[in-house]
């Protein structure tokens, strides 16, 4: 079974009935926040301690504290609830990584914290262990990979091309095609620190001396090519 299915066959309800029991202070089945939020985070302990494929339903209700039958109310399988896992890790990344782009000030001075900002979150212990059991099912799920960096909406690459392109306008960059100019950013700035960490050449997240370094450096590098006064 896929992990394209966001809804499971026990979360189907009428509107009029879902409308009722929150009215009366009651949450319809799989609505309820805290429930959910709670089987997750007995998930991402499961998944993080043993790997996708060792994990077993039974050690996600233990760990969450529910029912196996509480948990298939919110998730269709494990699949579907690593794939939540890694959606939250993304988006955790990615709203603070846009927050910073969306910034005032010098583009230079903002690639500089972006870079740097980047490079923390794709080598922290919880991102390097779930692209690790991603990439170990990718062949089984290539979903699971695709949910980490498919190419939707909200994909870093659009938005570092969406602040390449209006700093093109602003006449502080120049480049005829902003998406190349994005990847490359986006390659410098984690390429060599975050590989290290998914193969197992470094065994703690870097220091903030040597992102920031890493981060200069980056920067400095693509506005060599990519700088409108250069």
């Amino acid at each position: 079974m896929g992990f394209g299915k966001s809804k499971s066959r026990f979360c189907r309800r009428d509107e009029p009935t879902r409308c009722a029991l929150k009215r009366m202070g009651r949450h319809a089945a799989g609505e309820d926040p805290v429930k959910r939020r709670q089987i997750v985070e007995g998930a991402r302990e499961v998944f993080m301690n043993v790997g996708f494929d060792a994990a077993s339903m039974n050690d996600i209700t233990r760990a969450a504290g529910v029912s196996k039958g509480t948990i298939y109310v919110y998730f269709e399988n494990k699949g579907e609830l690593f794939q939540t896992i890694i959606l939250e890790a993304k988006q955790l990344i990615f709203e603070d990584l846009r927050a910073t782009l969306n910034a005032e000030g010098p583009a230079e001075d903002i690639l500089k914290r972006f870079s740097a900002r980047l490079a923390t979150g794709m080598t922290c212990e919880e991102t390097v262990k779930a692209m690790r059991i991603a990439i170990g099912v990718a062949e089984r799920f290539p979903e699971l990979v695709r949910s980490f960096f498919g190419g939707h909406p909200e994909n870093l690459v659009d938005t570092v091309s969406n602040f390449v392109a209006a700093r093109i306008e602003t006449g502080e960059l120049q480049a005829e095609n902003p998406r190349l100019a994005a990847v490359q950013l986006l390659e410098l700035s984690t390429g060599h620190l975050w590989k290290q960490r998914l193969f197992g050449l470094m065994d703690a997240p870097p220091s903030e001396a040597e992102i920031s370094e890493m981060a200069e450096n980056a920067v400095t590098l693509f506005l060599s090519r990519y700088s409108a006064r250069t």
